[in-house]
């Protein structure tokens, strides 16, 4: 049995060591973001995020949502960078 256990939680480190999602602060609160729908987003810690600061998003090109996705919608972002809101095409 241990044995057992041991791949599996093998098997879903290697599988989320690929996985392309994080934890950041969008609109004021945590989200996980990923590049792919197929992606299994992780669970995100509570934290304190920052305020978003008003602001009138930027105008999109209409464009058809990525595969596995029915719509995408500008939000703000918290960037760890440079500790600032910016501009994201966010898709769901």
């Amino acid at each position: 049995m241990r044995l057992f256990l041991g791949g599996v939680f093998s098997i879903l480190l290697v599988a989320n060591a690929d996985a392309s999602c994080v934890c950041r602060c969008v609109d004021g609160e945590v989200e996980p973001l990923c590049d792919s729908s197929i992606d299994l987003p992780p669970i995100c810690a509570p934290e304190v995020c920052g305020i978003a600061p008003p602001s009138i998003a930027p105008l999109q090109a209409p464009v058809l949502p990525p595969v596995g996705t029915s719509s995408c919608s500008q939000r703000q972002v918290l960037n760890p960078t440079t500790n600032r809101y910016e501009w994201r095409s966010i898709c769901n």
